[in-house]
């Protein structure tokens, strides 16, 4: 019995379930304190904010993801097909990674030159004094150079499957985050004082991710021309298609933003917040799924199962959760508070539409993980279609017809980026 015992366990097969389960429950527990305190902070920044604030803070928000997908376009991508064919070498890992930083660096001067003005134009257009947009620029900064590095350290973590240091410093900075926010929105319910809130644990948890990444890669490394040509032959191939999703992937609120009342945005942001639970599975899936996908052989069945198999999985799970809030909109919008109240179909058109986004992202990731991105010109022009049909067909200036537009617009990237892993992967 004690040999069947043992030649279960030592299965290779068995092994890799356990090595999975170890992983899951590290990183889905670890996840569900980080979401779960990250919703909290967002439920408390409504409860707290008033609406002028909160879509100034809202638009703020959108601005800095904008800010960040412009530092990278593509740099991450570039980082992590690098890193995944020397991941065990510690001195060539401390290269890419060296050489990836220095390349977020140059392109964060050109984000804030672009971003930084658009900003400061909506912000007037939706009635913020001049000495609030100066405040709010100022405490958006921090917060945005701590992004700039903080997900390629992670990069390094993720290739050696490192996962409970790094899903440790997320929980503390989600944890420093929600009582930063407690304590001093609480007093001064300003949109500046929430972004600072927020920004300071983002640098804490950022110099900790050095730390961790030091590990398994050469921290003095300098950046090489090879890896910064390799890594730029990616970015050339995927940068149209982040400036292009800068501007598409934010299209609602930008549009709400010059249209659309203050009132709206601040409805767009809180329903939003919800979103935040669709974020476990984001994490899990660039933790853990991505990586190893990167990892992989050349062997095109064992790469199309693999990514077929992840597909099925992730549509079940966004359909389950968009059924869970259509069931039960009432609690969800009982944590927003009564100026949320009554919007149950809104709830669920911005969970729908924030599950495409999910897909969409984790699709892309995948290909990209193997040097497959989506060429630039089918997306955009697909996208830039899918944008002016849905002006045509959906009244902006409502809530609810911008939330409509979103899923129109959301649903294209969800398609191609599909269709372009089944096509270079036959092309092989």
């Amino acid at each position: 019995m004690n040999y069947i015992h043992r030649h279960i366990l030592s299965h290779p097969r068995y092994v890799r379930m356990f090595e999975w389960g170890k992983a899951l429950s590290i990183t889905g527990a670890a996840q569900i304190l980080v979401q779960a305190s990250g919703l909290l902070c967002g439920i408390l920044i409504i409860r707290l904010l008033p609406v002028k604030e909160y879509a100034f803070y809202t638009i703020a928000n959108t601005m800095l993801g904008t800010m960040t997908v412009l530092a990278d376009g593509g740099i991450s991508s570039g980082v992590m097909a690098q890193g995944g064919k020397v991941w065990k070498d510690k001195d060539e890992l401390g290269k890419v990674l060296a050489t990836g930083l220095d390349l977020r660096r140059k392109f964060a001067i050109g984000s804030l030159l672009i971003t930084i003005p658009i900003l400061t134009f909506l912000l007037w257009r939706q009635g913020a004094d001049i000495w609030m947009i100066v405040l709010i620029v100022l405490t958006l900064i921090p917060a945005f150079f701590a992004a700039l590095s903080d997900s390629i350290l992670g990069i390094v973590s993720k290739l050696h499957q490192d996962i409970k240091p790094l899903q440790y410093n997320q929980v503390k900075v989600g944890v420093f985050r929600l009582i930063l926010s407690a304590c001093f929105v609480w007093v001064f319910p300003f949109t500046f004082i929430a972004l600072l809130a927020s920004g300071i644990p983002r640098i804490y948890g950022n110099l900790q991710m050095k730390k961790i990444a030091s590990k398994f890669s050469e921290s003095n490394s300098k950046p090489t021309l090879e890896y910064r040509q390799n890594i730029l032959r990616i970015v050339k191939k995927m940068m149209p298609g982040a400036i292009y999703y800068c501007i598409s992937g934010q299209i609602t609120i930008w549009l709400i933003s010059f249209l659309g009342s203050t009132d709206s945005i601040a409805k767009v942001g809180a329903l939003g917040r919800f979103s935040m639970l669709l974020s476990v599975f984001t994490v899990l899936f660039g933790t853990l799924v991505t990586p190893r996908f990167a990892r992989m052989q050349e062997d095109k069945i064992s790469l199309l199962k693999k990514f077929a198999t992840i597909q099925i999985l992730l549509i079940f799970l966004c359909t389950l959760f968009c059924g869970l809030i259509y069931l039960f909109p009432q609690p969800a919008l009982w944590l927003l508070g009564n100026k949320f109240s009554g919007l149950h179909v809104e709830l669920t058109l911005s969970v729908v539409s924030s599950s495409l986004s999910l897909m969409s992202g984790v699709f892309f990731g995948l290909s990209s993980s193997r040097g497959w991105p989506t060429h630039p010109a089918i997306l955009i022009t697909g996208n830039v279609l899918s944008v002016a049909a849905g002006i045509l067909l959906f009244d902006l200036t409502s809530l609810r017809g911008a939330l409509w537009f979103n899923i129109f617009i959301s649903t294209y990237p969800v398609i191609i980026h599909s269709l372009n892993f089944y096509y270079k992967i036959f092309r092989k």
